[in-house]
Parts: structure tokens; sequence; C-alpha cells
């Protein structure tokens, strides 16, 4: 493989020395982007697009031609491929977010589902991290990712989105025995994933535990960091005579810090609920820190974004350990232009720490 011209990112993971502060964006391919609108038109729809890998790849790349500053590529894809290589039937309702044909709502159901291959079932997402890493010819590395077990569970038990998880939560009191079998496959299956786009070429992965932070805190530890925990232990850490970082991701999970970093990831991902630098102070130096600025300054003038990304800079502090990203995904309504000031302020705000 190519060797990489730039690595900041995967330093930053692993707290070694950088220039200036590494940047990504949590789905920095998508709507608010015309070239990616245009892309989804031609595929004709949001599955199409995942599902080939040539176009993928495409939508992959586009932010990363537009903003040069960008420190790592993400693989264009869903958080939802696996649930639907078990056979629930993802599709995408206008308005709605994705839906399943089925659900899972009884013992028997989970006792059903299958643990997907991640080669044959899943074989489309091998191939596009594959051609992406072609594409990207060492340019920045590549990031794989998957949903969390608890995050996956919510969309199969409801059938799609939920504001208050009625039915997830009613079957983890009620049946902890089923929630539990549930979770135990799709770590499995989530283990599988992520080692497959590892040996495709992913050079670091991030697990994204959208609604870790709706459960209580007894509950979190119990159902969800548990079973991420499960996952890290077993992912391949090295490949290609390099490390391979694990970024762990729970949206709503300041409140259980200390417990996220004893997971073994090598980064934690904040939202922008938590302060930096006091995240900073309570996982001291057991693991590097992703985030956190509020997706919403992006609406904000170029000069407010510049003085945000100051003052997140500055919270942190001086010294490596620190990927700046949002504290959750770009919102379509986005001015592209806007992104590209946050990107250029987070390189020309940062080389003063990394002296």
């Amino acid at each position: 493989m190519t060797a990489l011209k730039n690595d900041r990112f995967l330093r930053a993971l692993l707290k070694q020395p950088v220039d200036v502060t590494p940047v990504w964006m949590m789905r920095q391919a998508g709507r608010y982007l015309p070239e990616y609108r245009a892309s989804r038109a031609h595929a004709g729809d949001f599955m199409s697009l995942c599902m080939n890998p040539e176009f993928a790849c495409e939508v992959t790349m586009q932010p990363l031609d537009r903003y040069p500053q960008l420190d790592a590529a993400i693989l264009f894809s869903d958080i939802l491929t696996i649930p639907d290589a078990m056979g629930q039937g993802l599709y995408f309702e206008t308005g709605e977010g994705p839906r399943f044909k089925k659900v899972v709502s009884t013992l028997a159901d989970i006792e059903a589902l299958p643990i997907p291959d991640p080669h044959k079932d899943l074989g489309y997402v091998m191939d596009a991290v594959s051609t992406i890493r072609r594409e990207l010819n060492g340019r920045v590395p590549l990031i794989g990712f998957s949903g969390s077990p608890w995050t996956l569970a919510t969309y199969m038990v409801e059938g799609g989105s939920s504001k208050d998880f009625r039915k997830t939560k009613a079957m983890l009191y009620d049946n902890p025995q089923a929630m539990h079998l549930l979770l135990d496959k799709l770590a499995q299956s989530v283990t599988s994933y992520l080692n497959g786009q590892i040996m495709a070429g992913a050079q670091a992965v991030q697990i994204f535990d959208t609604w870790g932070g709706n459960l209580s805190a007894a509950a979190y530890q119990e159902f969800s960091l548990a079973y991420m925990r499960k996952i890290v232990s077993g992912l391949i850490r090295e490949h290609e005579g390099r490390k391979v970082p694990v970024i762990m991701f729970t949206k709503g999970g300041g409140l259980w810090l200390e417990s996220i970093a004893d997971a073994g990831a090598d980064a934690l991902g904040l939202d922008w609920t938590c302060d930096l630098g006091e995240a900073r102070r309570r996982v001291g130096n057991k693991v590097a820190l992703q985030g956190n600025m509020d997706p919403t300054v992006l609406y904000a003038k170029p000069e407010a974004i510049r003085t945000e990304v100051g003052r997140i800079l500055a919270s942190y502090g001086k010294g490596s350990g620190h990927v700046f990203n949002l504290g959750h995904g770009i919102t379509p309504e986005v001015d592209p232009e806007h992104a590209g000031a946050f990107l250029r302020a987070v390189h020309e705000l940062s080389a003063q720490y990394h002296e």
C-alpha cells in the first residue's frame, strides 16, 4: 500500500506530536455539498449511493477535493448496513428517515437473526473501502465505522428512528435476556464488520453510539458500554505495519467519560455538551479526545466560527491528543463556505499549541 503523505490524524489519536491539530467532520460527505446532491440524484437514491462502490468512493472524495485542510476521509456508508444484512429490509422514506420492513419484538425473532459475513453479506462495503483506499493513494487516512450494538438495536426494535425508544426500553427492562442476546449478536457482527473494513484498508475505525446517551447510567454500562468494550477487545489493532486506532463516540455520554476511557479505545469522541478542557482533565493521559464544536456554529458568520474554534483549542490547551471535529454530524443546511472557514481556522489557530 502507498505510504501516507499526511498521517497527523493517526498520530494525534495515538497522542504523538503533530504540527497542527488534525480535523475532519462527521458526515463530511453529505447533503450540504452540491456535488453530493448531484451524485445522489445520479445514483437514484441513498441506498444506491451506498451500495455502489464507485459512487461511495466518489462522494467520499468530494469533501477532500473541496477542502484540502481535511486530515482524514471517512467511508461513505450508513450505520444500518448490519441490520439490513441480517434480513431486516432497510429502506428510506422521504422525510421519515430510515425504516425497516421487519422489526424485532420477541426472543424468537432474535434467535432467528443471522450474524452477517462481512465479505458475503456486506461485500459492497468492503469493496467501497478498498476502492476509496486506492483512490486516496496515501493522501490522508481512511476511517471505517459502524453503529454501536445499542444504537443498532434501537432501530431494529423500533422499526426506525424514535424519540422515546419506548419499545426498545420496554424490552430492556421486561426481557433483559432477549435484549442481551440481540446485543451480543450485534457485537459479534460489528466486530467482524470492522475487522473486514480494516483488512480492506480502513486505517482507523469509529463506533457511533448515537443513542447511548438516552439510557440511565446503570443501563448504559450494562447494555451499551459493555458491548462496545467487547467489540474493541476483538478488533485488529495493527495492520500494514502500524496501529489501527479505535474511536468510541457516545452522543450524550459526557457523564460517563471515565468509564468510556477505560473501555479500551484509543480515543473518545465528545459531543458539544462537554467542556473539552474539563474532559481532558477527567480522562488524563488514557485516551485522545475528538471533538467537539456544536455543528450549528456553522450557521454563524466565518468570524464567529473562527472565534469558537479558538475557544475550543484554548480549552484543550497545548500538546497532542486532540482531533478537532464537530460534536455531531454537519447538517444539510450549512453553507459549504462556512465549513471551509471552520477547517481553515483549525489549522491556522492550532499551530501555537504544538510548538
